[in-house]
């Protein structure tokens, strides 16, 4: 065995050596943050409001049910109508109400929406007539949701559709 070839031999046994030491540092240094961190990672995420308030949703119970000859009145409360001010989050007019919602998708034509102001898109629409134009504004069509995505009643909602037809014609 020649000098050189002995030289690289000492060179990649101390060379895989060092490599090792290394690798064993980093795997060291990992467990013990991943230690330290499972500790506070856990204990501020269980702080979190939005982790908590989807903990409740998941737990919740899917239905309340009446039980006969027991005191239901508990029911009562959980079914009635919330009064957090939805009625006033209700727009008042079609144009209140394509600008809340109806412009994010009709105002630059998201998935495939016709664009308002477009009336080669809205031409062929609008000749089907309202009561088509109300049913899939009301039912929703293509990758439209119903009523837009929105609990509105369905005379908001004709609203909104004339306004756009107003804007298409």
């Amino acid at each position: 065995m020649s000098k050189s070839e002995s030289s690289d031999t000492q060179f990649f046994n101390t060379f895989s050596l060092v490599l090792g030491g290394l690798i064993f540092v980093a795997i060291v240094i990992f467990g013990v943050a991943r230690n330290v961190g499972e500790a506070t990672q856990s204990e501020n995420e269980m702080q979190d409001p939005m982790h908590v308030k989807e903990v409740a949703q998941n737990v919740a119970p899917f239905a309340h049910e009446a039980v006969a000859g027991q005191d239901n009145s508990a029911l009562a409360a959980l079914s009635a109508p919330k009064a957090d001010g939805g009625a006033a989050d209700l727009p008042a007019s079609g144009e209140a109400a394509y600008t809340k919602v109806c412009s994010a998708c009709h105002g630059s034509g998201v998935n495939g929406a016709p664009k308002v102001g477009d009336h080669a898109a809205w031409g062929p629409r609008i000749a089907q007539g309202k009561d088509t134009l109300y049913a899939h504004a009301l039912a929703g069509k293509g990758n439209m949701p119903a009523k837009g995505g929105t609990t509105w009643p369905d005379a908001t909602v004709r609203m909104a559709v004339d306004y756009m037809v107003s804007l298409n014609k």
